[in-house]
Parts: structure tokens; C-alpha cells; sequence
């Protein structure tokens, strides 16, 4: 029995004795191969047939040799001279297949204008409700005006469907679509340079949406265009001309000029992806084609020319000979090739490339001849394969060795040999040793072995299994040995191994695509078995399903069953909705093939080609790309055309929970993308795929194609340590409590003392309530994890408190707009209206919030909204846009504070110096902004620079952990009301105590519950506050008592500066001493100010003890005369 076929060694070396450098002289003489620009090229003396050649080049690991360059070309001949060969040899290129890509077709040129030319379809239109009609158009360059490409009309209307073009010099090419007379508008669509285009125009009668493309991409669309009826049936389509009457009439002036070819019409419209797919690979799409090219179709008017012309999708038009295109068999870019072809030589699709060593020259060759080969390997991958080829027998091939009596099966495991099995038999016989050795070796397999197998599985995937269909037995057996031992060499520990050699073969990605292969040959024979066939191991679960479309009832799910328990969740689906497009495609019974491998995230993550996926490192951060989950895998196949279906899947694959302060995990849908490029596969890529759902420990993902998928985490780390995470939790905490301390006390201070009550302070009241609201709740939301609901109750009060805070943030920054900018002393009350932003629009965000997103609206690892799914921006648009607006705001105040500043140091620091007014300026530019950041949310802003820098994360976490504390002293501590109100009650206090010990003194001249002292007044008091002391020449001295906002601008009285402090006056020393209103504060009676002020009399005579010089408190009231709406001027500032 024959178990093996050995190919002869001894008619070539198997490994160069020495190489030379590119720039050296090619002195090779006895040498088989050499070195040039990081490749070792081998000369293979056998004569084998172009696949044979292949494969003995990929025993090694490499391929058929790939001429890149008119200098590559060279140097092989130069290297082939030296070795006196004198045969074509075969390289690695094809001449591409005939399909996708290359058509020939025949062409209608319209050579001038005239009402004579046209080509009429001979073909009877039906109804319709919508149409596609898409064509290859040279426009005539030479030629201006309108163009009519096609015309369509019906007996009842003329102008029933019509593409037409505007052409005019030095611009683009217009085009406009007609539908029963209503015209769409010119929208510019290509140059007007003489090349050939791709036009694609759609209508449907449902919402009357059109649209035109030009070379695939949409250039104009809309809607409303002829919704009435549909498209007429019975009409005539005429190419090249308009109809003024049905069928005829034509226009010279209107006529066509130029080349059309490739005019299909479908019944439907066409979507964006089925027009690209048309222009780029040459794909007419079967689905509603209602008319498909053909030349015989059309009545032609003898003065139009037909020609046939051939062309590439992507190429520049057509062309007399056909065009070819080459295929490297490693996936190196066609930039280079030296195939001559013309019509007495034509070079035929499907043939082979054979290298002339003589002269440098290609040709094509039939691929079934025998011809010598070259091949070409990788550098480091040839040199580590001779490394790993000179080590000692490993444990395992011992023990294959000693299994295999009667042949040598561990040949196979030489990889300086290039065994490999003869058919199906030899292939499950030895597959079956194997798996008995690797049971039985009691040492883990090397990298070598690894190396070995992962080779010999290939091997058996590419044998030809039809010629044994019959034998379906053997067939089962061998593809469940084959799963067994892929099954073993995946396994998590070998990660090492695979690390070893991942610059020989892309890890366990070879044995994914070597099953995947092996999976789609053995599917159309294994149904003769039965209907379903599972093949379960520990690492690979693999179901074949041929099923009846007809019968299925919903969504096809595949769920593995070596599923561990992190794992129970993955599965791969076909929607429903995607079974409903295959059964209306005409497709009624389909193979399922689903795969999965379950061990392959542990390997060795893969270098990346795509620059979307693509790990790169900057100076702050650093991004990394992990394979995070198993990967599934779905095939829908054709029994009956033996071809795969594209078909769109969605799939549920979960990881490990991501977790971590300071890494930010973003997930990527991907597929194993097995082209090839130079040699190696091109890796993960997230093409056609797009992410559903993203939770701590499960990513859905959706891809509109069937392969390999799997889940891939960005992980964006910023650059700071554990350390410095537990010192920010820590400042978060302390600043937290401290802030809630501080506004718990600034809140009682507004609510229990007796402060004039305003708008402004209910908006600072509702304000520390949000705030401390928010704090408690934040300091206590750990507590809530363990329970969802618990959870989402505590996500849903922050996201309220937190959202109400930045509400009141901003009502603060509107009421400073309306005092400072506006002007605005108007007493009407607006608090209604601020309430409805306060708290109104935050409960109705929340509330929306909730109802959208109720199943995904808090975070996986916190109780938070969630990052990953969009619902964060519930809170930071609003909060962005509310800080935007407090922004434009604080510029303006500032922007009037330091105007104001200049014009005051103008007046009263004449003998300063201009530096002395500029720091004026600045010192009360800067006092502005700090006393009012706080209360309008800008810092903020300092957490968008948080992933910049640790330094950034102190800064937010530091201002905003000491919110609270910063309001307290602004607004507490320094608030001149406040302070005011404080010093009133000792005052009052202190008058009490002398009441009791001034037991001569008449009781009515206590009576009073005010200091004759006015407490400071308005503008003082702001002043006082918020050090900004800025006039306009306003007198205020008449005003007896005004409220200003206490923490605003303030424009003060150049000539009370002096008269700051409190005016106190005592008691008088007789019963006829009077004190007269000028003698007093600027504080008058209710009388209107009148000359005299009586004041009652007491006696002089005291208790021992008690001083006569104690302030005794008057009514404060206001004057009357005073005009409060003089005071509406520019550059002065009067609060409520």
C-alpha cells in the first residue's frame, strides 16, 4: 500500500550553502540560491506542473518567486545564467480569470448630432413602481449642450423617463432626471474630459425618491418627484435621442454624441452597495434585472456603429485587445510585468506565468506543463526553518516514530522534507497516529512540532476529496481525527510555542484557515451521512446543517457546545430577515457551516495591517490591540453551485470584564482577513462590520459578510499608576465631603439669617440643594452595585442632581447676564420660568433618558451612565452646552469689569501710571473670574484635558471635589449680606445688654429693630465682596437703602469712598439735643429725608458699666424721591 509520495531530493539542494547581498556580484556557481532585498531565492531543478510548484515552495513556507521590479527581473536572470539553466521555469503569477473585473462588450458610438441616430429596445415594459437604469457613458467632449442619453415614453405621455446631460465648456457634466415631465434639478457629475463614466439614475413612486450616481457614489438625490402614478407600461425606450412624440420626433439639438455600452435596467432601486459593486467589479446584480445587455435586444439605425471593446471596471475605458491582469500567488501588488501581447499572440485568462532565463522575458503557458520552478522564502522565516530543522528529535516525534511500524510516519514531521499524504485513506491513518502520539507523549509539543503539523493539516485540507466521495466513512473519520488534532495544537498551553515561530506562520490562524478550507470541501459529501453533523473537542466546535429555508420559522442560531462558563454566551446567528432575502433570492435549501475556536485569544495577538486597528504609542498614552474573545465563524454554502453565499450574520462572543481606572477599552467588530499581501495575511480588518451592543463582559457585533469573527479591544491607557488612581479616589472623597460640609453649612446660613430675599439668592438656594443632593448620593453610590435596580435608581438621582446643578449653573449665568449686560432692574419676578430650567428640563431629560435606554442605561463596573452605547451624552451635551453658554457670559461681565475699571481709574487716579492701571484692570478682571467660576460650572472644563495628563486629572479632580468649599467662603464666608446680617445680630445683641443695664433711659428709645447704622449699603456691599470698585459718577448718597447682587460687578460712588465705614451715631447728651439728617449716616427716616430727624431723648444718667456710645438700631429704609430708573445707564450695574 502506498502511504506517501516523496518528492526526489537529490536533484536539488534543499538549502543555500551561502548567499550574497544584493550589491554583490552574482558569482553563485554551484549554489542553488540566493539572497536579494531580504528574500532567499531557490532554484526547484524538478519539472512539475505550476500547482505542484506551488506547493513544494509552501512546504517551506514560502511561495512561488514574485518579480516586483524591472531590476528584480534582472538579477533572476543574471542568477539563472550563473547557474547555466536554460529552461523557462515557473514564477508565482497567474493571468487572472475571465469575470469580476474584465468584460468585453459591444459599444454604440453616436458620431456627431443628428435626429437620425438612436438604437430603440426591443423589449415590452410592464408597470412600474420603481426603476435603476445604469450605463457605461463616453461623453464627446467636443460637443456642448443638452444631451439626451435615454428617453422613455409612453402613448399617454412623452416624457415619461429621461436621463439628460448639460454640457458646458471648461465645466463639469450636468445631468438631471425627467419622471412624467417633472424635472429634477442639474447637479454637476463628472468631468467633461472624454473618459468613460459609470451612470446609475433610480426612482420609486413611494415618496418619489431618485437619485443619480457617477462612477458609484451618489451625486444628487431627493424626493417628491412624481408620486401620483406609477411608471407607464407599453412604452418605447430609445437610446441616444428625445421623443417629442411617442416613438419619435427627435431633435438634433437634443441628440446624444459619444459612446454608450453596458445598459441594464432593474425593476427596483438599486442601494449604494450594489452600485459600487457594479462599477468596481464589473457585478450585474440578478435581483430585478429586468433587462441585461445584448446588442441583439436593440434596433440599431444603420448610421450608428457597433464595436466590440474590452475593459477593466477600474481601468481607463475600452480597449481592441483584451486586457489581462496578473496574480501574484502571495498577494504582491501587479506593478510590474513582462508579458507582450497583441492580436497575433493574444495571452489567454487562466494561464500561467513561466520565466525565460535567456532573456528576461514572461509568457503564458497552459499550468498543466511540466516546467522547473523558483521559489522564494521570506529571510528570517528561511533561516529560522534551517534552525529548527537542525535541532534533536523532539518527545513526540520519538513517540510517532515508534508508533508507525510498518512505514515511517514521522517523516511527515522532517521539515526538511516535503512528505505529504497521497489520499483520503493515507491522510485519516496518519491523522489518527498523531492524535495517538500526542495522547500518549508525556511532554508538550515544540515549536517544531507545532510547525510540522500545522504543515502536514494543510496538506491534507488541499487533497482532492471529490474523487473519493463515495467513500463517505472514511471521510467522517477523517475529519474528526483531523478537528482532534487541530484541536490539541491550539491548545492555551502552547502559547509559547506559537510565540516562538509567529515570524514562520501567523499562529493558530493558519489552522483556523486550514479547517475552514477542509470544512467547505468535505460539507457537499458529508450530507450523505445525515442532515447534521457536529464535531466537538475542547478548542473546536464545528456544526454542519443543511436545512430547508422553507421550514425554518426564525433566526438560525448556532450555539457551541464546548463552552466554558465565562463563555456561555457566545453564539453566531443568521437573521431572520436575512433567511426571508435568501428564500426570495431562489435559494431553498443551504449548508450552514459554523465554527469555533475557543483557545485562540490566549495566543499571540496578531500584527495588524489595518491602519483602523493598527496599535501606536504617543508620548501620554499608550493604545493596544487585543484579541479579547474566541473566534466564530459561519459559512452559508450552495449544495447544488458548490460557491459560498454572502449572507449577513450577527454575532455575541464574550471576554474577560474590563476593568481598570485607567485604561478606556473601545471594542472592534473584526474578521481574519486571509488574503494575502507580499507574502503574509493581511490580519484582522472591521469591513462591513459594525458594534450592536458593548457591556463589561459581552460585545454584539453585526457584519454584512460570513467569515472568521471575533472581538478585538483597543485599550487607550493613560500613563499614570496604581499609586497615583488611589490618591485621586482619596482627593475625590475628602474634597467630596468637604464640599458637602461647606455647602450644608452655606445653605443654612441663607435659609436661618434673615436675608433679604431675591431672585438671587432662590437661585443660589436651589443651587447648594442640587449640589448637596448630587455629593450625598456620590458618596454613598458604592453601596448600590450589588443591586441593578438599586443601581439604576442611584444612575438615574445622580444623573438628576447632577443635571439640575448644571441647570441652576446656568440660570445663575442668564440672571448675571440680564443684571450686568442687559441691565435689567425690572422687579418682576421670573423665578417661575427658572425653575422650569432648573429642575423641569433635568427631570425630563432623565425621564426620556430612562425610557429610551432603560436596559442599557448604567455602566457595568459603577453606577453611572453608560459610556459605551451613547446614553453618556444624556449628560455631557447638555452640560458642554450649558458651559458653552456661562463661557460667552463670564467674557462679557469681564469684558464690562475691566471697561468700567479703566474709565474709573480715568476719573479718580489721575497722577497713576499707566502699568498702575493696567494691573488695575487685571486685578479686577481676574477677581471677577474667580469669584464667579464656581457658580457657573467652568472648571469644569479642565476634564477635557484629563486624558492629556495626570496633572490634568489633579487639577479636575481637586477644583471639582472643592466646588462646594469654594462656594462656601465666596459666598458665605466673604458675603457682605451674610457678614451684614451677622453683625446686626450682635449689634442687636449688644443693645439688648445695654437696654438691661440702662434702666434710666426711656424703653422707647429701643424700640427700633434696625442699627441707627444702615448695614452697608448695596453697592458697598458688592464692593466688599468681590473687591471690585468701579464708578460711572452715579451719586447714590440720597439712596437709603438699595439690594444688589452680592457677588456681581458693582459700580460705586467715587465720593461715599471715603464714607465706607459704618456711621454709628450716639445717644445725645440732652433732651434738647437734636441730630440732624446731615449729621447722621446717609440713612434717613421713612419720612422722605426730611431737615429734621427727631430723635427720642433719654437720660443721661447710666448704670455704672454701660457705654453711652452704643449703636442703637433704626428702621433701614428707603428714600422715595430717588428715581430707581435713573439709574438704568450704560456701564452701571443695579441688582434686584
Amino acid at each position: 500500500m502506498q502511504f506517501r509520495v516523496i518528492l526526489p531530493l537529490s536533484e536539488f539542494l534543499l538549502f543555500c550553502v551561502g548567499g550574497i547581498l544584493a550589491d554583490s556580484p552574482l558569482l553563485l556557481q554551484d549554489r542553488s540560491c540566493f539572497l536579494y532585498r531580504n528574500h532567499y531565492y531557490d532554484y526547484v531543478a524538478e519539472e512539475l506542473p505550476w500547482a505542484r510548484a506551488g506547493r513544494w515552495c509552501r512546504q517551506r513556507f514560502g511561495f512561488l518567486a514574485a518579480v516586483s521590479t524591472a531590476e528584480d527581473n534582472q538579477k533572476m536572470t543574471s542568477f539563472m545564467q550563473s547557474m547555466r539553466v536554460t529552461k523557462a521555469l515557473w514564477i508565482g503569477a497567474k493571468i487572472k480569470e475571465g469575470g469580476p473585473g474584465t468584460f468585453g462588450s459591444h459599444i454604440l458610438t453616436f458620431s456627431g448630432r443628428t435626429d437620425t441616430k438612436y438604437a430603440k429596445l426591443l423589449k415590452q415594459f410592464p408597470q412600474l413602481h420603481s426603476v435603476t437604469v445604469c450605463a457605461q457613458v463616453q461623453f464627446d467632449s467636443t460637443y456642448v449642450g443638452v444631451s439626451t442619453v435615454f428617453s422613455y415614453s409612453v402613448p399617454s405621455f412623452i416624457n415619461e423617463f429621461q436621463l439628460r446631460a448639460n454640457i458646458v465648456r471648461g465645466q463639469h457634466i450636468q445631468l438631471a432626471l425627467l419622471v412624467h415631465g417633472v424635472h429634477s434639478p442639474y447637479s454637476q457629475a463628472v468631468d467633461n474630459n472624454g473618459r468613460w463614466h459609470h451612470l446609475c439614475v433610480s426612482w420609486a413612486r413611494q415618496g418619489g425618491d431618485w437619485a443619480i450616481a457617477a462612477d458609484g457614489a451618489v451625486i444628487s438625490s431627493g424626493e417628491q418627484l412624481y408620486i401620483a402614478d406609477d411608471i407607464g407600461a407599453g412604452g418605447v425606450f430609445i437610446v441616444g435621442q428625445e421623443q417629442d412624440t411617442f416613438g419619435g420626433s427627435f431633435k438634433k439639438d437634443e441628440s446624444f454624441v459619444g459612446n454608450i455600452t453596458q445598459l441594464h435596467i432593474w425593476d427596483r432601486v438599486l442601494n449604494t452597495d450594489e452600485i459600487r459593486a457594479l462599477v468596481e467589479d464589473c457585478l450585474v446584480i440578478s435581483l430585478g434585472l429586468f433587462f441585461q445587455w445584448n446588442i441583439s435586444s436593440f434596433e440599431i439605425e444603420t448610421s450608428v456603429q457597433v464595436h466590440e471593446g474590452f475593459s477593466q471596471c477600474k481601468g481607463d475605458g475600452f480597449q481592441l485587445t483584451e486586457p489581462f491582469d496578473i496574480l501574484w500567488v502571495d498577494g504582491t501588488l501587479p506593478r510590474f510585468h513582462n508579458i507582450s501581447s497583441d492580436v497575433s499572440h493574444p495571452v489567454n485568462k487562466g494561464e500561467c506565468v513561466a520565466f525565460d532565463p535567456l532573456t528576461g522575458a514572461w509568457e503564458s503557458e497552459n499550468c498543466s506543463k511540466q516546467k522547473e520552478a523558483l521559489c522564494r522564502y521570506d529571510k528570517d522565516i528561511y533561516e529560522q526553518m534551517q534552525n529548527l530543522s537542525s535541532l534533536p528529535p523532539s518527545p513526540f516525534f520519538l513517540q510517532v516514530k515508534a508508533n508507525s511500524i510498518r512505514v515511517s510516519i514521522a517523516d511527515y514531521l522532517l521539515l526538511n522534507q516535503s512528505d505529504y499524504p497521497e489520499n483520503v485513506s493515507v491522510a485519516n491513518y496518519i491523522t489518527s497516529l498523531l492524535c495517538e502520539a500526542a495522547d500518549q507523549s508525556h511532554t508538550k509539543l515544540t515549536s517544531a512540532d507545532l510547525l510540522a503539523l500545522t504543515r502536514f493539516l494543510g496538506n491534507v485540507a488541499e487533497l482532492d476529496f471529490e474523487s473519493e466521495a463515495s467513500n463517505s466513512k472514511t471521510i467522517l473519520s477523517l475529519a474528526t481525527n483531523y478537528i482532534k488534532l487541530a484541536s490539541k495544537i491550539i491548545d492555551v498551553k502552547y502559547s509559547l510555542e506559537w510565540l516562538f515561530i509567529s515570524e514562520v506562520i501567523r499562529g493558530p490562524y493558519v489552522i483556523i484557515h486550514s479547517v475552514d478550507t477542509l470544512a467547505e470541501k468535505l460539507s457537499d459529501i458529508l450530507f450523505s451521512i445525515g442532515p447534521s453533523i457536529v464535531l466537538s473537542t475542547e478548542n473546536i466546535d464545528m456544526q454542519f446543517k443543511l436545512s430547508r429555508l422553507s421550514s425554518l420559522g426564525s433566526d438560525l442560531v448556532y450555539k457551541p457546545k464546548c463552552l466554558s462558563a465565562r463563555n456561555r454566551a457566545d453564539e453566531i446567528q443568521v437573521p431572520d430577515s436575512e433567511m426571508s432575502r435568501l428564500l426570495s433570492s431562489g435559494y431553498s435549501e443551504l449548508i450552514f457551516i459554523n465554527a469555533y475556536y475557543r483557545s485562540v485569544e490566549h495566543h499571540l495577538a496578531p500584527h495588524n495591517l489595518d491602519s483602523v486597528l493598527l496599535a501606536g504609542r504617543s508620548d501620554k498614552r499608550l493604545q493596544i490591540n487585543q484579541l479579547q474573545t474566541a473566534v466564530i465563524s459561519s459559512t452559508v454554502r450552495d449544495p447544488v453551485r458548490a460557491r459560498n453565499i454572502p449572507t449577513a450574520v450577527q454575532y455575541s462572543l464574550s471576554h474577560r470584564p474590563v476593568v481598570g481606572y485607567s485604561k478606556v477599552a473601545i471594542p472592534a467588530c473584526v474578521f481574519w482577513n486571509f488574503s494575502l499581501l507580499d507574502g503574509q495575511y493581511a490580519g484582522w480588518s472591521n469591513q462591513g462590520c459594525k458594534l450592536i451592543q458593548f457591556e463589561s463582559e459581552i460585545t454584539i457585533c453585526f457584519c454584512n459578510h460570513t467569515t472568521n469573527f471575533a472581538v478585538l479591544m483597543q485599550f487607550t491607557e493613560v500613563q499614570w499608576g496604581l499609586e497615583t488612581e488611589i490618591i485621586l479616589n482619596k482627593l475625590t472623597f475628602i474634597g467630596s465631603g468637604a464640599s458637602l460640609c461647606a455647602l450644608v453649612v452655606t445653605l443654612t446660613l441663607f435659609t436661618v439669617l434673615d436675608i433679604p430675599k431675591s431672585d438671587r439668592t432662590s437661585i443660589h438656594k436651589n443651587l447648594f440643594v442640587a449640589l448637596i443632593a448630587a455629593q450625598v448620593i456620590l458618596l454613598s453610590s458604592d453601596s448600590a452595585t450589588n443591586s441593578e435596580a438599586a443601581c439604576t435608581a442611584v444612575t438615574a438621582l445622580l444623573h438628576l442632581f447632577f443635571m439640575a446643578a448644571f441647570a441652576w449653573m446656568m440660570v445663575e449665568g442668564l440672571l448675571l447676564w440680564s443684571k450686568v449686560v442687559t441691565v435689567n432692574l425690572s422687579e418682576e419676578r421670573r423665578m417661575k420660568y427658572y425653575y422650569l430650567i432648573g429642575w423641569g428640563l433635568p427631570v425630563l431629560i432623565v425621564t426620556i433618558t430612562l425610557a429610551a435606554a432603560h436596559d442599557k442605561y448604567i455602566s457595568d463596573r459603577y453606577c453611572w451612565l453608560n459610556v459605551h452605547n451613547g446614553v453618556i451624552w444624556a449628560f455631557v451635551g447638555p452640560v458642554i452646552f450649558i458651559i458653552m453658554v456661562n463661557m460667552f457670559v463670564l467674557t462679557r461681565v469681564v469684558l464690562i469689569t475691566m471697561s468700567t475699571a479703566k474709565r474709573r481709574a480715568t476719573m479718580l487716579a489721575v497722577n497713576s501710571s499707566p502699568i498702575e492701571q493696567a494691573y488695575d484692570q487685571i486685578r479686577t478682571a481676574v477677581k471677577a473670574v474667580l469669584v464667579l467660576l464656581p457658580i457657573l460650572g467652568l472648571t469644569w472644563l479642565s476634564g477635557v484635558l484629563v486624558p492629556l495628563s495626570v496633572v490634568m486629572a489633579y487639577i479636575f479632580v481637586i477644583l471639582n471635589s472643592l466646588q462646594g468649599l469654594f462656594i462656601f467662603l465666596i459666598y458665605g464666608v466673604y458675603n457682605t449680606e451674610i457678614r451684614s446680617t451677622i453683625k446686626r445680630l450682635k449689634e442687636r445683641r449688644r443693645a439688648l445688654n445695654f437696654s438691661n443695664c440702662a434702666t434710666s433711659r426711656p424703653s422707647s428709645s429701643l424700640t427700633s429693630s434696625r442699627p441707627a447704622s444702615s448695614p452697608v449699603t448695596g453697592s458697598e456691599s458688592l464692593a466688599k465682596d468681590d473687591g471690585l470698585q468701579v464708578t460711572d459718577g452715579l451719586n447714590l448718597q440720597g439712596i437709603c437703602k438699595m439690594s444688589f447682587y452680592d457677588n456681581s460687578v458693582v459700580y460705586e460712588n467715587p465720593a461715599a469712598e471715603n464714607e465706607r465705614q459704618l456711621s454709628t451715631p450716639s445717644l445725645p447728651r440732652g433732651p434738647d439735643e437734636e441730630l440732624s439728617c446731615s449729621s447722621q449716616s446717609p440713612v434717613t427716616s421713612s419720612k422722605g429725608c426730611k431737615a429734621d430727624c427727631p430723635v427720642p431723648s433719654g437720660r443721661e444718667d447710666m448704670e455704672d458699666g454701660c457705654s453711652l456710645h452704643v449703636p442703637i438700631e433704626l428702621e433701614d429704609r428707603s428714600c422715595s424721591s430717588l428715581n430707581v430708573m435713573s439709574l438704568k445707564r450704560v456701564g452701571s450695574l443695579y441688582l434686584d
